[in-house]
């Protein structure tokens, strides 16, 4: 007796599953310059690395002989996988079955998907394209019901991002659950001009007599990526497969590790002229502040998230000698560097990554203080800045600030990090206090002024008075700012102090968990 008439068909419905929704549908995806999911399963993980679990799922109907006539597979592609060598489970939406809504999913495997990624801490690769396994009104008919919603195994997605990276591909017109699901990730992109994202498409919207819109209007990467909703944007899917890669590059497989090192064969005790003269000394002129992240840094290690929101902080990852870190730097080219709502909220995501997995937190700070005025009131800068100075105080990673010049106000106190002991030093540009001087002058001093025959001339005697006292040489007098550097030994003292701060890593599962 033999099993081969058994595996004969085995093969033969892999054969039928491979079609996915056949070569019509196929030819539809690549028409909109999309690749189809196994394409995309073979483009981001190592060649030939992948195990998928669950291929011969989905529907099929049989003739009055039992004899298998036609199969539709899921519209759900997940399994085993590594990226430079490392394994993870990477999962994906069929858009040629049913656009990748529930009417063609077999629910379990997206269950089976995310259950496999928690309890084998590993990371997840979520390319989602469609409804992300949402229903269709078409479902009701299907079903023989309506039905309550739930979002049963959500809890499983949410405890993952405790747990291991997690990364979502926005690749299509995601709505729904799909929109829910790129946004509940620790990183996220969209393609630009091929993939939108949005809660619900046209046709609901102009049902609700919310106006005609196109689904570009709704979603597109423009908007996601700079509400904060996407972390980025990228040209096409090739690209952000390469970034999704490079993502997990830095971070360890799960909590219960600390971050991979790298060889590094840039000299930490490289010096950069440069850095000596691109602070100006006038306050009011500005400089590339990613110049001095880029010197500092390990060559060509800086990975920045989130670039198109929230553009007055710089953050990323980056490398110190081969160490993995997390970044963040005011960008005075942006509202002088000032906190806002939205910048203080994608900080608040970079000190949970940093925290979650382990990464030593670097600022380079030049902050004004938050932005005033009539429209940061409205937006509750105060509230979403006080979370992210709340989040570097529970962040139980080691942490190094490098004063480049101003430290002003309540978000400018990011130079310390409360309830722990950590490098700070300060370059000889450092200005700082409660508030600018130039801002509370005239304030403090209404009543000299007030008096005085020549009202300019007088201030301009006061300016003069406090200057001679803003010296940060006045501050380390009093150790209140612990050393002053040359900037052109930046990147030496980073990575001697990477070097301490790698050594004291533990992977002690961090107070608070990522908050998505």
């Amino acid at each position: 007796m033999s099993w081969e008439e058994e595996i004969r068909e085995l093969r033969e419905r892999e054969r039928l599953a491979f079609e996915m929704g056949g070569p019509e549908k196929v030819a539809r995806q690549h028409e909109f310059n999309k690749l189809t999911i196994r394409e995309r399963i073979d483009a981001i993980g190592d060649p030939g690395s992948f195990h998928e679990i669950g291929t011969l799922a989905g529907v099929a109907t049989y003739d009055d002989e039992g004899k298998l006539t036609a199969f539709t597979p899921s519209n759900f592609v997940f399994g085993t996988a590594e990226i430079d060598g490392r394994p993870i489970i990477l999962s994906g939406d069929d858009f040629t079955v049913r656009g990748g809504s529930a009417d063609a999913s077999i629910a379990g495997k997206r269950a089976r998907a995310e259950g496999l990624a928690l309890d084998l801490k590993l990371p997840h690769i979520r390319l989602v394209d469609g409804m992300g396994g949402g229903g269709s009104v078409k479902t009701i008919e299907m079903a023989g019901r309506t039905y309550i919603p739930e979002i049963r195994g959500w809890e499983t997605v949410v405890r993952h991002l405790a747990v291991a990276p997690s990364v979502s591909l926005a690749l299509g017109s995601v709505a729904g659950i799909g929109a829910a699901r790129v946004a509940t990730s620790h990183y996220s992109l969209i393609v630009k001009g091929s993939a939108q994202m949005m809660i619900a498409g046209p046709a609901l919207v102009d049902w609700a007599n919310l106006g005609e819109v196109s689904k570009e209007e709704l979603g597109d990467s423009k908007i996601h990526t700079r509400n904060g909703a996407i972390d980025d944007e990228v040209s096409s899917e090739t690209e952000g497969f390469e970034r999704a890669r490079r993502f997990l590059s830095y971070l360890p497989t799960n909590v219960d590790e600390l971050p991979p090192l790298n060889t590094c064969e840039d000299d930490p005790n490289r010096r950069d002229e440069m850095l000596i003269d691109i602070v100006p000394r006038d306050a009011r002129k500005v400089y590339k502040m990613h110049r001095i992240v880029e010197s500092v840094v390990d060559a060509e290690s800086f990975f920045e998230m989130g670039k198109r929101w929230g553009k007055s902080i710089i953050t990323g990852l980056a490398r110190l000698n081969g160490v993995p870190i997390a970044l963040f730097a005011e960008n005075p080219m942006i509202y002088g560097g000032a906190w806002t709502a939205n910048a203080s909220r994608k900080l608040t995501r970079l000190i949970d990554l940093a925290g979650t997995f382990h990464l030593p937190l670097v600022h380079l700070e030049d902050c004004p203080g938050f932005l005033i005025g009539k429209k940061s009131e409205e937006e509750s800068t105060i509230r979403f800045g006080s979370a992210a100075l709340a989040a570097l105080g529970q962040a139980s990673v080691p942490f190094c600030c490098v004063v480049i010049r101003k430290a002003f106000g309540v978000a400018g106190a990011a130079n310390h990090k409360p309830g722990s002991h950590h490098i700070r030093v300060a370059w000889p540009s450092g200005d700082w206090g409660s508030l600018p001087i130039e801002g509370g002058i005239e304030v403090a001093y209404k009543a000299e002024l007030a008096e005085s025959d020549d009202y300019d001339a007088h201030l301009d005697k006061i300016k003069q008075r406090l200057n001679r006292l803003r010296s940060p040489f006045r501050s380390a007098e009093y150790f209140e700012i612990e050393e002053i550097i040359d900037p052109r030994d930046t990147r030496k003292l980073l990575c001697h102090w990477v070097k301490l701060a790698q050594k004291s890593l533990r992977t002690t599962p961090p107070e608070f968990w990522y908050r998505p």
